[in-house]
């Protein structure tokens, strides 16, 4: 194994910027106006970049993004509220998970490994279930690495009038998004996701008028999002101790995406990633899960290759030995791993990664 820094190619955590890594060399007192100025920031620079500032509030939270899913289904579902969960890989699946662990009721359209969500289908489940209250959507499932059709269910959401919560987890800050064109009650994201900063909290787009009306719908005091804004809009602080080194790299990282040209330039360097990923992949013999049309430029699933001499831990090992960390694949129904696009990666770096494969291929005695 090299001494040098892996790159890891997975959905996030990510590879970071030194000067994002150096910002976490400072401590901050969790509720000193120093650190209330950092936290009053980068809720101002999330809605800027979703245009959200006139209509929704950003809520950060404590924890993965996990945790900020859970807390802004518990906060906007009620009690007695009925999701339609759109799943097509592990998040989806996820979602359903959370709502049967809260006592929240949902139901679900699932389209398996390979397939996106049809908006025709939404729309004809939700004039047959008028009980049905909100819709949860993944906008890149990165268990397949295919791209939902998020602009389509929105609009058809917005006509039957339920409400929409997107977990953008590995989309936002990459795939634009528009609060003022897009209609949905809140979308969520975490620190070390597109937008390049480090693992410690996650956070929700909410619509105002939506999140006021929530008061005492949480399960949860931690992952109440209705208490989380309240008091922060009163103190500038938050409820409970924050990751504070987290959020002051995340402002670091924030003003780096903006300086990259924002979500446009986020996104034409990791599309070039993945085409360039893609192409040679596939010139070394691997096939991508999914058809061109429905790739992300956030990570891809390729199948493993059907050779005798093919185990995947070993694999692993002899990639990370060439300082690469790939992602295990996350399908039900083939063996396969996946690969990443985003984070501090460039043209050389991917060059550098199939130029690994072939040598690993070579190591293992594997010809495609």
């Amino acid at each position: 194994m090299s001494s040098q820094q892996p790159f890891l190619l997975t959905p996030g955590p990510i590879n970071t910027s030194m000067s994002t890594k150096q910002a976490m060399l400072s401590d901050w007192g969790s509720w000193d106006q120093d650190f209330n100025a950092i936290t009053a920031e980068v809720r101002q620079r999330i809605l800027q970049l979703a245009n959200a500032e006139q209509s929704h509030v950003c809520v950060p939270v404590q924890g993965s993004g996990s945790f900020a899913v859970e807390a802004t289904l518990g906060t906007l579902v009620p009690k007695d509220g009925k999701v339609l969960v759109l799943m097509n890989g592990a998040y989806g699946k996820r979602i359903a998970q959370s709502l049967a662990y809260m006592g929240r009721e949902s139901c679900a359209i699932d389209m398996g490994d390979y397939a996106p969500p049809q908006p025709e289908a939404v729309a004809a489940r939700l004039a047959e279930d008028p009980s049905i209250s909100h819709v949860a959507l993944v906008f890149c499932e990165t268990s397949s690495g295919i791209l939902n059709p998020v602009a389509e269910i929105a609009e058809v959401v917005r006509q039957a009038g339920r409400g929409l919560i997107i977990d953008a987890m590995s989309a936002f800050g990459a795939l634009p998004v528009d609060a003022q064109t897009l209609p949905f009650d809140a979308l969520i994201s975490a620190a070390n996701k597109c937008i390049e900063g480090v693992p410690g909290f996650g956070y929700a787009i909410i619509r105002q008028p939506v999140l006021e009306a929530c008061e005492g719908n949480a399960h949860s005091l931690s992952l109440d999002l209705y208490d989380q804004w309240r008091y922060m809009e009163k103190t500038g602080q938050w409820r409970f101790t924050p990751p504070t080194h987290v959020v002051a790299a995340f402002l670091q990282a924030l003003k780096e995406h903006e300086a990259e040209g924002g979500t446009a330039g986020r996104y034409a360097r990791y599309a070039r990633n993945r085409d360039r990923m893609v192409a040679g992949m596939r010139q070394l013999g691997f096939r991508t899960l999914l058809e061109d049309q429905w790739l992300s430029p956030i990570i891809t699933t390729f199948f493993s290759p059907a050779h005798e001499n093919f185990e995947f831990r070993e694999f692993y090992d002899r990639l990370k030995a060439h300082n690469f960390i790939i992602y295990p694949g996350k399908l039900t129904e083939a063996e396969s791993f996946r690969l990443g696009h985003i984070g501090q990666l460039f043209d050389e770096q991917v060059d550098q990664l199939l130029e690994a494969m072939a040598a690993v291929l070579d190591e293992m005695q594997i010809t495609l």
